[in-house]
């Protein structure tokens, strides 16, 4: 059975991630940490908040409550500790499990969803638009610390879709 279109998009999501771990343990560990003036103090920080922001969407997905989802911001923050590469690139792994897990168990993509947010209110969508919001974040963020990288005088790493979909392409 095809795969609906939103979970490859988080597929890829999930790819992109993983190749700039990759890269990021390539390189000198300074980096990760190094306090630069960008979008975010480091590159540490961007992946904190790339992952903060799966967390909070994943709640919205499942129908969380406000407080609910702002409970699972708390203990996500403290499993985030120090922000080591390590520790965050555990997070992402358990994050995409959960969130594949979820993904297979609803079935229907094309669900209503109705999250509420504080400043703008109710809003009627479905599933596979939340994903693509979450992917779409996550490349925005991506960018950033691919810019963090170079700025930092080494070479990045493409996560370009078009990338993910020649290395699938390949392996089938």
């Amino acid at each position: 059975m095809k795969q609906h279109p939103a979970v490859q998009m988080y597929d890829y999501h999930v790819w992109a991630n993983n190749r700039l771990f990759t890269r990021l343990k390539e390189l000198p560990r300074e980096l990760y940490d190094r306090k630069i003036d960008s979008v975010f103090p480091s590159i540490a920080d961007t992946l904190a908040h790339i992952f903060m922001t799966d967390t909070i969407w994943f709640g919205v997905m499942q129908g969380k409550t406000m407080d609910v989802i702002q409970a699972s911001m708390r203990e996500a923050q403290e499993k985030i500790g120090d922000k080591r590469l390590e520790t965050v690139e555990a997070l992402f792994e358990e994050s995409a499990t959960l969130y594949r897990a979820f993904f297979a168990e609803e079935g229907n993509m094309e669900k209503p969803v109705f999250p509420e947010h504080p400043q703008y209110g109710r809003l009627e969508t479905n599933l596979a638009e939340l994903v693509h919001h979450v992917v779409n974040h996550g490349t925005y963020h991506r960018g950033n610390v691919a810019a963090m990288i170079r700025q930092q005088g080494e070479a990045g790493v493409s996560t370009d879709y078009i990338f993910y979909l020649y290395e699938i392409n390949s392996t089938n």
